[in-house]
């Protein structure tokens, strides 16, 4: 594909593109194209390169790694470089895993771009929390078992008390919900805790590190063996963590627990 270089003089536009939880075939098609018409793409640490092939050969790809417990770039850093390349005429795709407005800072970056007086595009991309469980062939919702789904994330923000785990337990219990959990691994032994008090230790739980790809790993466990089993297994970030009676829906969920490769 022939790259078109920026115009200088002429205001650039930014676009948030979800790269989804990593397989390219879950890639929506304006997704690709947004990455295919970009000349600079500020790419997150868990956007592989089978995606990044989607863009043109002359664009610039900068990698602004963005990882809980990891060495990040800063966000106002990301937002700099954005409203840079905009001005300076490019075609800006800020290339995120999952969705970019849940739990991708899309809704700051937006703020920021139109404080700017930069125009700004989201493309959504399917979140890894309903990949996740889709891949074990079990949905999020059901009519029997979850009248609802909600995604939370189990890593606060410093100085943020987080998650009332005991009221959401307690929610979940009375409203048939289930919780999705992100960012939730190396708290879980305080989650587990904290949902118990509210939720039975019987209930089903699912935890799927590096959904959608090749080295998709999972476990099948309960509430009550939820800290043992992700240490038994070794399951680490990135993970998500589902929790809810449609965990029964997994075909595993009769075995005892075990950490399992994903097969092509």
């Amino acid at each position: 594909m022939k790259h078109s270089p920026s115009t200088p003089g002429m205001t650039g536009k930014v676009t948030l593109v979800g790269a989804g939880p990593g397989d390219p075939e879950l890639l929506t098609l304006k997704a690709v194209k947004a990455i295919q018409a970009a000349t600079v793409l500020l790419v997150d640490d868990l956007v592989g390169d089978d995606i990044l092939a989607y863009a043109a050969p002359g664009a610039r790809i900068v990698h602004v790694g963005k990882r809980g417990g990891c060495k990040s770039t800063p966000q106002a850093f990301i937002e700099k470089l954005m409203i840079m390349a905009a001005r300076e005429g490019d075609r800006v795709v800020r290339l995120k895993g999952g969705d970019p407005f849940i739990f991708g800072r899309g809704g700051e970056e937006v703020e920021h771009l139109r404080e700017a007086g930069i125009e700004v595009e989201v493309v959504n991309g399917i979140t890894a929390g309903l990949a996740a469980l889709s891949s074990l062939g079990a949905p999020l919702t059901h009519r029997e078992h979850a009248h609802g789904v909600v995604f939370i994330t189990g890593h606060a923000k410093p100085g943020d008390a987080g998650t009332d785990w005991r009221q959401l337990a307690a929610t979940a219990r009375d409203a048939k919900l289930t919780l999705v959990i992100y960012m939730g691994v190396s708290s879980a032994a305080q989650i587990q805790s904290e949902l118990l008090t509210g939720l039975p230790a019987r209930t089903p739980v699912a935890v799927i590190q590096r959904a959608s790809l090749p080295s998709q790993r999972h476990a099948v466990t309960t509430l009550g063996e939820l800290q043992a089993t992700i240490a038994r297994e070794g399951l680490a970030s990135p993970s998500v963590i589902v929790v809810g009676d449609v965990v029964q829906g997994v075909a595993a969920v009769a075995q005892a627990p075990t950490a399992q490769a994903r097969t092509a």
